[in-house]
């Protein structure tokens, strides 16, 4: 049985991608409202706020392509959005944007084809995912992209080596696929800017960098290619400065050049407007009521309702009730107002839900204030994963889903979470980690707080973070070995081309490996961090919200983690959350206007 109708069912993986322990729980309509929801009778309707052809939930990169798109297709519409800001997480993002043959790529001489990419994609997914969803991604993606383009300012950038993520595939690209928003002036937003959701990370003041760039900052103290880059930056942020310019770039520009848009079509966006539930009348959705100024009201959707509310990473109840522990809301960087009230609303109506067990993982340092999504840190040269036992578990370098989807396997009997990736002093002089650039002194309240620790020998540092010494001893022994004979038999890392995205070149014969010799040495707490969750209102190839047996709902799209992932319980390569979220929200927005 396809895990899409079976939500319950334990999915096991390939190898590469680790496996994921423990069940979605299957979607059941909770909560009866009288003329709203799953109702068994009618009472008094919510004032009128308006009505429109489409109702679209959410500001993500999801809700706003879907208006756009509606709006392009001659349809009124509004998006209503939770937050005071817009954007969402994407906003907060990098803003990677997976989307095989798409007019950037192909124009930049990437050999892509659909066969290429049909075979990629089912390699990577495997059955999780029906074969006419993963169609309509592919063959909608690039449309979409060439439709952004002609309706808002936004321009993209191939993220040229940015490989897939699991190139080695039938279809992978090792030099990858995935693209970026170019620059875009943020005066074009004009008061709406101060509107935007900020940055998951600030730019460094007075440097316009995009996504690509960190690859290349966090090795400029020791590469030439490095210092070139961050004198790039410099400069684009100092031309910007001269002509007057507020330059946006990732998930600043990708949100700002979607409003934009809807500004350009008159498509009106209302804050501070969180969703309350969705009005059905004989089973169809025709409408939602939300709360505006305080109060309840209706807003009629002739044509169908398009949730694009996001996940539900800030729900601690939902996240206890759907997914492996230890969990919380403490760990992941999603936006704060991702709670799940437009799945729960989808499910009151009688959408089913699949997924719910999984999410955009990644490691993560609880870092005071927030967590940090660790990328180049745990791959760069120089440093290993240890569990609780003083042992590698995991290929280090292997894309960033796998590594906790491997901490929850094995975490119920050889724990791994949190886990603690360990450094000497020789990576410290060498690389940028986070935003401390090398040799500077870590903030004190990284130590403080238990989320780095710091010794001048590895029984020490053992110590401190209470696993055995001998253990760790003998583990960085054997890593050491591995690291000069350049080959990793124990884990594979640097096996895949994507293992060397986030390494330093002149490290060789490996550039994912480096022994660790020169004390102190460096611990940093490491635990299942996600960008947000990936489970939610099932939904078919024309972004229609499914019953549990499989008829779809008059007048309900989803797009985005409001909805189960087109990419199933796998990740295909940077971008792969917005490239979809993007995709459905425009296919949500055909299928509403008639024409898909």
């Amino acid at each position: 049985m396809n895990p899409e109708t079976d939500p319950a069912r334990q999915t096991q993986l390939p190898s590469r991608r680790g496996v994921l322990a423990g069940a979605a729980g299957a979607g059941v309509a909770v909560g009866v409202g009288v003329g709203v929801g799953a109702t068994a009778a009618r009472a008094a309707t919510p004032p009128l706020l308006g009505t429109y052809d489409v109702v679209v939930i959410g500001s993500g990169a999801a809700g706003m392509t879907a208006a756009l798109t509606a709006a392009k297709q001659g349809l009124t519409c509004v998006v209503v959005e939770k937050a005071p800001t817009f954007g969402g997480s994407a906003a907060r993002s990098g803003a990677g944007i997976w989307i095989p043959n798409n007019s950037v790529i192909l124009a930049a001489g990437v050999p892509d084809t659909p066969a290429k990419a049909a075979a990629y994609l089912a390699a990577v997914v495997g059955p999780d995912i029906p074969a006419a969803r993963r169609q309509a991604f592919l063959a909608h993606g690039p449309a979409m992209i060439s439709f952004v383009m002609a309706n808002s300012p936004l321009r993209f950038r191939w993220m040229e080596g940015y490989s897939d993520y699991y190139p080695e595939l039938p279809g992978g690209l090792p030099n990858g696929r995935s693209i970026e928003p170019d620059q875009l002036d943020g005066n074009v937003l004009g008061a709406e800017l101060a509107n935007l959701n900020p940055p998951y990370l600030a730019v460094p003041s007075g440097m316009v960098v995009f996504s690509a760039d960190y690859k290349w900052l966090a090795l400029s103290a020791v590469n030439a290619k490095g210092t070139a880059v961050a004198v790039e930056c410099l400069a684009r942020g100092t031309k910007a400065a001269l002509l007057g310019q507020k330059p946006l770039t990732m998930g600043q520009a990708l949100a700002g050049g979607l409003r934009a848009g809807l500004a350009s079509a008159g498509v009106p966006v209302w804050l501070n407007t969180p969703l309350t539930d969705l009005y059905l009348e004989s089973g169809t959705v025709t409408g939602a009521v939300v709360t505006r100024n305080g109060t309840p009201g209706l807003l009629r959707a002739r044509r169908g309702v398009i949730v694009g509310s996001g996940g539900f990473e800030h729900n601690a109840a939902m996240r206890n009730q759907y997914q492996q522990q230890p969990i919380g809301t403490e760990w992941t960087v999603g936006a704060k107002e991702n709670t799940g009230d437009g799945i729960r609303a989808g499910e009151r109506a009688g959408g089913s839900l699949a997924l719910m067990d999984d999410a955009w993982w990644g490691p993560a340092i609880p870092l005071p204030g927030e967590p940090y999504f660790c990328l180049a840190e745990r791959t760069l040269p120089g440093g290993l994963l240890v569990n609780a036992a003083g042992s590698r578990f995991v290929n280090e370098a292997g894309p960033y889903s796998d590594v906790v989807h491997t901490m929850y396997e094995r975490n119920p009997t050889d724990p791994d979470i949190p886990a603690w990736l360990i450094v000497d002093q020789n990576y410290r002089n060498r690389y940028l980690f986070k935003d401390v650039a090398p040799t500077f002194v870590l903030p004190a309240d990284w130590y403080n707080s238990g989320a780095a620790y710091k010794a001048w020998n590895l029984d020490a540092l053992a110590t401190s973070i209470g696993v055995p010494p001998a253990a760790l001893r003998t583990t960085v022994s054997r890593f050491n070995s591995l690291a000069l004979n350049g080959d990793d038999t124990d884990f594979g890392r640097g096996d895949s081309a994507y293992d060397h995205y986030y390494t330093d070149p002149a490290v060789l014969p490996n550039s994912c490996l480096a022994p660790l010799w020169l004390p102190p040495y460096y611990a940093f707490r490491i635990v299942p961090g996600d960008l947000g969750t990936k489970g939610g209102l099932r939904t078919d190839a024309r972004a229609r919200v499914l019953r549990a047996d499989g008829t779809a709902i008059p007048g309900l799209y989803a797009a985005g983690n409001a909805s189960a992932a087109v990419m199933g319980h796998s990740y295909a390569g940077a971008g792969s959350t917005i490239g979809p979220a993007m995709t459905f929200g425009y296919v949500a927005a055909l299928a509403a206007a008639g024409v898909l």
